[in-house]
Parts: C-alpha cells; structure tokens; sequence
C-alpha cells in the first residue's frame, strides 16, 4: 500500500514575480515541480492555496499607522504583517495556472477566517482562545493510511516550515524537497528544520528516471 504524499504549499500568483508578496527565486521551483508532478511518484498530492477574505487581521492595511513586515502581539503571538495578498476570488490567489493541478486529489483553503492567520497546511494560527484549530489535512491523510509526507512550495521560512513543523509532532516522517522551496528571507537555512527532525532532499533524488512510485 502506497503511504507516501506530496504536498505543495501555496504555489499561488501573488507569491510569484509580479505579485503581491512575490518570493525572490519563486518562479525557479516551477519547471522542477512541474515535472515532479507529471512523473507520477507519488499516489496521493495535495495543494495548499491561501484564501484571505478582505480585511484579515494580517493584512497592514487592517491596523492604521502599521506598514507591511511590521509585528504585532496578536492573542499573545507574535504577527507579521503583510501586504493584502491571495484575496479570495482574485486573480492573486489562483494557482500557478501553467502546473498540472489535475494531479492533486484535494485542495487545502486556509486563511480563510479572517480573525486568525494561518501559514501550516495542519492548523491555523493561535486564535483569541489560545487554540490552533485543524484545517483536516491530518484526517484526509490518515484516512488514506500515509505515513510519509514530502513537502515543497511557498515560502520555505513561513508556510513550509510551519506545515512540516505541524507534520512533525503529528506523528507524520517528514521530508522537505529543499530546491522546489524559495523563502522571504533568503538567509534562511536548514538547520531549523533539521533539529525538528525533518529531512530535507533534493528534487533530482525524487525524479531519477530509475525510481518507481513512492511507497
């Protein structure tokens, strides 16, 4: 039984050239995950696509006199603010229209509740009741009996990070495809998510042409 999955995390237009909250390098990872996409190593691909309503709580436009990058407190967590971006409906959020999305068996919306932000593709945010409520990604996979998550997409240092994090103390083992990821702050290292027990790989081990699908 297959018990591997892969999920891409945000690979939306506002975080490409052009866009709202364009990641430097964010078009680099396309040509590469279009061809792990196509190459059929994996049985189960889930999409994760930020899906903001107007006026969420991390935008900067929601708290006057604040900038985008500025922190805040929020419910006692620090909050980076950002630029509006992947507003629900418009062109910003879509995926990038050019990868075969027609490999992915789900789609995974978060930030669609516009009091509490959400980079994980596992769990929102910290809400005003000090919880992180689950978006079901955790059940859709258990369900499915995968046991081995490899992670790739948009921005390594935030919602990357944050789902393989989550992945982590779910019980799930945990790999980050390392070049098929771009980060806000391009300083960022592996060394974070290696302590957290996570490996991390390059896409050219997953795409030998002498590989079969993972198991």
């Amino acid at each position: 039984m297959d018990r591997s999955a892969l999920i891409v995390v945000d690979v939306q237009l506002d975080f490409l050239p052009g866009g709202a909250l364009a990641v430097r390098g964010s078009d680099e990872i396309l040509a590469p995950l279009d061809a792990l996409l196509r190459s059929n190593r994996f049985p189960l691909v889930v999409a994760t696509q930020d899906w903001h309503p107007p006026g969420h709580v991390s935008f900067a436009s929601s708290h006057p006199g604040r900038r985008p990058f500025d922190t805040i407190d929020l419910y006692g967590h620090e909050q980076i603010l950002w630029p509006d971006h992947c507003i629900q409906d418009t062109p910003g959020a879509s995926l990038h229209p050019d990868l075969p999305w027609r490999y992915a068996t789900a789609i995974i919306r978060k930030g669609a509740d516009g009091d509490v932000d959400s980079y994980s593709a596992f769990r929102n945010n910290w809400n005003a009741a000090g919880k992180r409520p689950p978006t079901g990604l955790a059940g859709y996979l258990r369900e499915r009996g995968v046991e081995r998550i490899f992670i790739c997409g948009l921005a390594r240092d935030f919602c990357v990070k944050w789902t393989a994090e989550d992945a982590v103390d779910l019980g799930f083992e945990t790999t980050i495809i390392w070049d098929l990821t771009r980060a806000v702050d391009p300083s960022s290292d592996g060394a974070a998510c290696r302590s957290r027990g996570i490996t991390l790989i390059q896409s050219r081990t997953l795409l030998d042409a002498s590989a079969g699908p993972m198991r």
